[in-house]
């Protein structure tokens, strides 16, 4: 097959602007793997990028999808450790919402024991950006206090697993009781609805967050300075608010707190590897053990990639959604 099915972004602008396309499927250059793609997480970043808000890299493919699961269809050069036929599931630095896609082989990771494609497509995004944040950059340890903000979204969900797997006390913040019961039944001690509860008093009555992990920004901002205890740490991942906000820093120094963040995608391969190492040597076997897992929220066809967006935007999803491809 010299040429594939993809879902383009024919201009800036809503779901709509998602249009089917044919492209040449892409060849592996050194160090990558072709994936056939089975399906293709949907991400905020995707929606941000075919609003004209998140240009990808120079030097990756304009089709959005950051995350896929399939089958290893080719190797190029220099690769070792994967082969054709191998089931993965990958970090991608776009193209996804296509038939195949390529990818540097460091950057993909096996399916884990007793899980199916659809679930896999779940994990890459999700799992990378979680883990090298709070774990990584955030350093989150047993028994210290943690606030996820969105905590029925891929991410929220996925931070809250693992850090309760891993002996957090966990906190979150959601915007329904029915997405707040979804939390507490995945590890969270406590949910909070934001739309009718204070987190910062809730936190503060805890004595406050070690590590907050923050997708709003805004006015969350010196929101999530008064919840953090003394020496805690605030991560920020996205805007879904402002990226400015007016703030006191006093509390920074009196309280020694650390304000620090990261996106993913601008990343070099590198970082990423060494990201994707950590997975496999410290999540990976949670998942083949079934301890952990993504949470699905709905599943649409290649072609309707508008819809997905639609629903993603709209905010009622708990968890993930995929494009089946």
């Amino acid at each position: 097959m010299s040429t594939m099915r993809v879902v383009e972004i024919s201009e800036p602008g809503g779901p709509e602007v998602l249009v089917p396309g044919e492209r040449p499927v892409p060849t592996p250059g050194h160090g990558e793997i072709l994936i056939k793609v089975a399906y293709a997480g949907v991400n905020r970043p995707d929606a941000l990028q075919r609003a004209g808000q998140y240009a990808p890299p120079p030097d990756a493919s304009d089709l959005p999808g950051l995350e896929a699961s399939g089958v290893v269809a080719a190797v190029g050069p220099g690769v070792t450790g994967w082969s054709e036929g191998d089931e993965v599931c990958a970090l991608l630095p776009g193209g996804g919402y296509a038939q195949y896609v390529v990818t540097p082989a460091v950057h993909a990771l096996p399916v884990p024991q007793g899980m199916d494609l659809r679930e896999a497509a779940c994990l890459p995004e999700t799992f990378f950006t979680v883990w090298s944040n709070v774990f990584m950059r955030g350093e989150l340890v047993a028994g210290e206090r943690f606030l996820v903000h969105g905590g029925s979204s891929g991410i929220g969900t996925t931070a809250i697993q693992l850090a309760k797997v891993l002996g957090a006390r966990v906190f979150a913040t959601a915007g329904s009781d029915e997405k707040c019961a979804r939390c507490q039944d995945l590890g969270a001690e406590r949910a909070i609805n934001y739309k009718s509860e204070d987190f910062v008093t809730i936190l503060r009555e805890e004595g406050g967050a070690d590590l907050i992990l923050d997708m709003v920004g805004g006015d969350y901002i010196p929101r999530n300075i008064k919840a953090l205890a003394e020496d805690g740490r605030l991560v920020q991942i996205a805007f879904l608010q402002s990226p400015r906000v007016e703030m006191n820093f006093a509390p920074v120094m009196m309280r020694r707190l650390t304000i620090t963040g990261s996106t993913l995608r601008p990343q070099s391969v590198q970082a990423k590897a060494a990201i994707a190492d950590e997975l496999r040597a410290n999540v990976w076997p949670l998942l083949d053990a079934g301890r952990i897992g993504p949470v699905m929220d709905s599943e649409f066809a290649l072609a309707d990639a508008a819809k997905a967006h639609a629903r993603m935007e709209s905010s009622q999803h708990i968890g993930k959604i995929v494009l089946k491809v």
